[in-house]
């Protein structure tokens, strides 16, 4: 057993980590400062469960608080952190980037001083996809370079990771950067694709369709990143980056009219250009990962979507109250 500080443990993919850990016996201290990126109200729903149980604490705080993240610390030694918290979204950080910066630069030097001062030096890092850029040298390995971010939340991303390395380098810290891929399924965020062409479908309003639908994205179930999250928490040494998708890829097209299908409804689409920071591809290499951690992507896109849209009909009236 293990006690591990989870940042952005109200979010989407930090409350079913966070249910993972406390279900194979780890004591998880969750952090969040309910942003309202989206509904807060969501993000509290998200952690009822972990609540109601023994194994789980919650400090309200925000990583731009050094005084916030000393009561983090301040309950027992914690062994590992996993740093989710984040300002996440492309297209957002185009318009605010300072409060991007802000929050993902500035709160993460906190965060990583708060280890520091509380001997804490096991770090597994959210990172993103993004980071390669607009590339078309697929699929994406860890060691290609990424020193061509196309947007401000690529960015920040970018520089997390060199900031992890400083104080691997400094300090001796273990840190894994895991990349992720277009993560989704149950609670996924109302303003990511999947949960906003299916809402709009299921409502007869028109989603809209950047480009000419011929972008791909590697879609990954939150079950295989949760999954790879995990390994890294047991097994990562050292400074290593870490591709976590589904190691395979869908275009927009194709998306749009599978989950049409499952919902029964035709989807009107709003076409529009495509837009600034939007890449053609993502697609993830995960053999680092298979062969370091046993990672193993398992849900299926087609999989994955069920269980997505069988989540929103059963959830709908109480995401609609949001």
């Amino acid at each position: 057993m293990a006690r591990i500080l989870v940042t952005g443990a109200a979010g989407f993919i930090g409350s079913t980590l966070s249910e993972t850990l406390v279900a194979r016996g780890d004591e998880v201290v969750g952090f969040d400062n309910f942003q309202p990126f989206y509904d807060p109200r969501i993000k509290r729903r998200n952690l009822e469960g972990l609540l109601a149980g023994e194994r789980f604490t919650f400090v309200e705080g925000d990583l731009r608080r050094p005084d916030d993240l000393a009561r983090a610390f301040s309950g027992g030694a914690v062994d590992a952190v996993v740093h989710l918290a984040a300002m996440a979204g492309v297209r957002p950080s185009i318009e605010d980037p300072v409060l991007y910066s802000d929050i993902n630069l500035t709160g993460t030097m906190h965060l990583l001083e708060a280890m520091r001062a509380a001997g804490t030096t096991r770090l597994m890092f959210g990172s993103s996809s993004s980071v390669y850029g607009g590339s078309k040298d697929v699929p994406f390995r860890e060691d290609a370079i990424a020193d061509r971010p196309v947007s401000p939340y690529a960015a920040t991303k970018r520089s997390g990771e060199v900031l992890c390395h400083t104080y691997h380098h400094l300090h001796g810290f273990d840190v894994a950067c895991l990349r992720f891929f277009t993560v989704y399924g149950p609670r996924q965020r109302p303003e990511m694709a999947i949960h906003k062409f299916t809402r709009r479908i299921v409502r007869g309003e028109a989603i809209p369709f950047f480009g000419d639908g011929s972008s791909r994205r590697d879609y990954t179930f939150v079950s295989d990143i949760v999954d790879g999250v995990v390994r890294a928490v047991d097994r990562a040494e050292g400074f290593r980056i870490y591709n976590l998708g589904g190691s395979r890829t869908t275009s927009l097209a194709e998306l749009v009219e599978k989950i049409a299908a499952r919902v029964g409804k035709e989807a009107v689409l709003d076409r529009q250009p495509d837009q600034p920071g939007d890449v053609p591809i993502t697609y993830a290499d995960v053999s680092r990962a298979e062969e370091e951690l046993g990672y193993a992507p398992k849900v299926p896109i087609d999989e994955g979507l069920d269980r997505f849209v069988e989540w929103y009909v059963a959830t709908r009236e109480v995401l609609e109250a949001s």
